[in-house]
């Protein structure tokens, strides 16, 4: 009978043990758990051509996230629904983030959003895009999503309505807007304008028309947005799109992304 008493004794202190040890690392994994950083499987990009030149933002964005080690092992759901020279209210965004509608079964986490090049530029554009924000934000978010505003690069040379004031009323608009609605700004076009500053030589735009991105562009872009919605560094990756940009472009650039990106944290 004592010896029975023994063994229930040591039991309940065995039991106790492990309980406390249980506890002790859910609590571990909870803390990590709550610390990580969100990290995204599921990005819908609604814009136009900026969006597709060079085989696509969200593709070399692929590359980005596929070249990080840790995030290789994440299946990725990229999809980008792009109408050349279109304005934001082109996009029946109802139709696109119906969950299964367009491939993606699950809810999109992130929607980026890009208006017209020129929105910032006129008033009447300027309201019409703060406009189709707001009422495209509200339906992201019925169906769980974040939304992120893809603030756009200015004109330069050739194009005929580049300006030195572009880039201000750029940025008015995008981060006025954001933050009326709560929605997180993709500072691309403050990129741009940083990178001519340090190296006016890398021409970030198509030379033919001042407006389009060119790949070192749309690979700055892409850093950028890496780095907004992943809040971590590129700077360090080995995304090089096959070897097509030089590797000292491709660090210069990753840094640019990074020191905007933080800035505007």
């Amino acid at each position: 009978m004592v010896g029975f008493f023994i063994f229930l004794k040591i039991s309940q202190g065995l039991s106790m043990y492990f309980t406390r040890r249980l506890v002790f690392l859910l609590w571990i994994f909870c803390s990590q758990a709550m610390a990580a950083p969100d990290f995204p499987q599921r990005i819908l990009f609604v814009g136009n051509s900026y969006f597709y030149y060079n085989n696509s933002l969200h593709n070399h964005l692929r590359g980005f996230v596929e070249a990080t080690p840790k995030h290789k092992s994440h299946p990725l759901a990229y999809k980008s629904a792009t109408i050349g020279g279109s304005s934001l209210d082109h996009h029946p965004i109802e139709w696109l983030t119906a969950p299964g509608q367009i491939g993606v079964k699950e809810p999109f986490e992130w929607v980026v959003l890009a208006g017209n090049s020129a929105d910032a530029l006129k008033d009447a554009t300027r309201q019409k895009f703060s406009e189709t924000v707001r009422q495209h934000h509200k339906v992201i978010q019925s169906r769980g999503g974040k939304t992120a505003l893809y603030m756009t690069h200015a004109y330069v040379a050739p194009h005929k309505q580049a300006s030195p004031e572009n880039m201000a009323k750029i940025v008015d608009m995008f981060n006025a807007v954001g933050r009326e609605v709560g929605a997180k700004v993709i500072p691309v076009g403050l990129a741009f304008e940083m990178s001519y500053k340090r190296r006016p030589d890398l021409r970030l735009h198509d030379e033919y028309d001042g407006s389009h991105p060119s790949l070192a562009g749309t690979y700055l872009a892409a850093a950028v947005v890496y780095a907004t919605l992943y809040e971590a560094t590129p700077v360090g990756s080995a995304y090089n799109y096959n070897g097509k940009l030089p590797a000292e472009v491709c660090q210069y650039l990753q840094q640019v992304a990074w020191d905007v990106v933080s800035a505007q944290r």
